[in-house]
């Protein structure tokens, strides 16, 4: 599909104890995150974003569709000051009637259910039921703008309740949301006509998005990056190779887009031409058990191991005690590829050479020899090669990978700082709130 190179809803999240840090300014107005499943242990970026727009003075409320199904959460989620409010989904036909009642009691709500009734019975019961309660509750929090993350059910969601409310909104584009061989692209487009903007992490994203949906919804989409907490991982360039046989870190979901199988590959190819790499395989997903399979049949179980879902500081000390983060992305048999993930951007905050797959937005922050190194994540001999010239110059001239890193650690802080992210959503944000209010006070005029 690409053409460029590519706990239960009764329980509240883990929070912080009572802070006597002060509200923001109500001028501000308050804005809402709607989620698909908040807590999400994969999903630091939204935690960061959270936290950044928070320190900015932002005053957010946090609305989730499902219950988190994560045993582990990342301590930085205590440090989330937002109320989160978990949506349910009603577990039968009378429950179902409930909610609809409790949102129809608003008048606001209930005023609006006729006008656009044909569009909630479009969408399937358990959405149209959340959008509804959603309305009710955006309403009742003084929410001036919705932002949902994803393309998908959450952003579902919250185009009806824009249109029950009023209120606008709008989502951030990802990856599988937008590359997905099932996305459908008359829904993606019905969303950016309907949203006040939307964000691309990427400049990548936002050419595509603008070619897939032609140049009349181009204006409406926005490159936000992805941002980190630049201050939690502190630059710590390597000294040279930590060891006799080279230590390699790989990160991510055990899925087909993540390349992991043709790094294994890669492996036993370096094995065979005598040279062996130890690999730390961090990350759960359903290629689990293929993954081992394949690691047992190439001979690889001295050299691998798979340490499962770690936290993001857990893995932060694995980035500074490693020799190499491997990343050799693909793009999948389904048209999926990833945007860009986290934790590329974190291991070139933190100093360790970085060798990541060419496809989707990598080029925009891996600029070939200067700040990293990019392989065809397809091609077990470019990855095999690209890592013993690394290992190489890691005891040769270590010189010349500080330079890299000393690049890379640049790049993320000029592009990827959380706080200027946050200063740009809420820019935004705040520009949807007057743009609402200037056309309803229009309309009453």
């Amino acid at each position: 599909m690409l053409s460029e190179q590519t706990p239960n809803p009764s329980t509240p999240a883990p929070r912080p104890p009572a802070a006597p840090t002060a509200r923001p300014e109500r001028h501000l107005g308050r804005r809402a995150y709607v989620l698909k499943m908040y807590p999400r242990f994969s999903e630091t970026f939204i935690v960061s974003e959270i936290l950044a727009r928070e320190a900015a003075g932002e005053d957010l409320v946090i609305f989730s569709l499902r219950p988190s199904t994560d045993t582990r959460f990342h301590p930085e989620l205590a440090r989330v000051r937002a109320e989160v409010i978990h949506i349910d989904r009603p577990s039968s036909a009378r429950s179902f009637w409930q909610s609809f009642a409790e949102a129809a009691a608003e008048p606001r709500v209930a005023a609006a259910v006729s006008d656009h009734l044909g569009e909630l019975m479009e969408l399937g019961h358990d959405d149209a039921i959340q959008a509804l309660t959603l309305a009710r509750l955006a309403l009742d929090h003084e929410v001036t703008h919705l932002h949902a993350h994803f393309a998908s059910v959450s952003t579902t969601v919250t185009r009806a309740a824009s249109a029950l409310t009023g209120i606008p909104y709008s989502f951030t584009t990802h990856a599988k949301d937008i590359f997905h061989e099932d996305v459908v692209l008359t829904d993606l487009a019905r969303k950016t006509a309907d949203a006040d903007h939307v964000i691309a992490i990427s400049d990548f994203n936002r050419r595509y998005l603008s070619r897939v949906l032609g140049p009349e919804l181009a204006d409406r989409v926005v490159v936000v990056r992805n941002g980190l907490e630049i201050d939690r991982f502190p630059y710590r360039p390597k000294q040279g190779a930590t060891g006799e046989v080279p230590s390699l870190l790989a990160v991510g979901r055990l899925v087909e887009k993540k390349g992991f199988a043709h790094l294994l590959d890669a492996l036993a190819r370096l094995r065979a031409d005598g040279m062996s790499c130890r690999l730390d395989l961090v990350g759960t997903g359903p290629l689990e058990e293929e993954l081992r399979t394949r690691s047992h049949t190439l001979g690889l179980d001295d050299l691998v191991t798979f340490h499962g879902a770690l936290t993001q500081a857990e893995v932060r000390d694995m980035l500074t005690d490693h020799d190499i983060l491997v990343s050799p992305f693909v793009i999948g048999t389904d048209g999926n590829a990833d945007g860009l993930p986290t934790v590329l951007l974190e291991g070139m905050a933190t100093g360790i050479p970085c060798v990541a797959g060419a496809v989707t937005a990598v080029p925009e922050v891996i600029d070939h020899g200067r700040t990293g190194w990019l392989v065809d994540g397809t091609d077990e001999a470019n990855i095999a090669s690209t890592i013993a010239e690394v290992a190489a110059a890691l005891r040769t001239d270590p010189a010349g990978i500080r330079a890299v890193t000393d690049a890379a650690r640049d790049r993320v802080c000029r592009l990827h700082d959380s706080g200027v992210q946050a200063g740009q959503l809420g820019r935004l944000a705040a520009a949807s709130a007057a743009v609402d209010a200037v056309r309803e006070m229009e309309s009453v005029s």
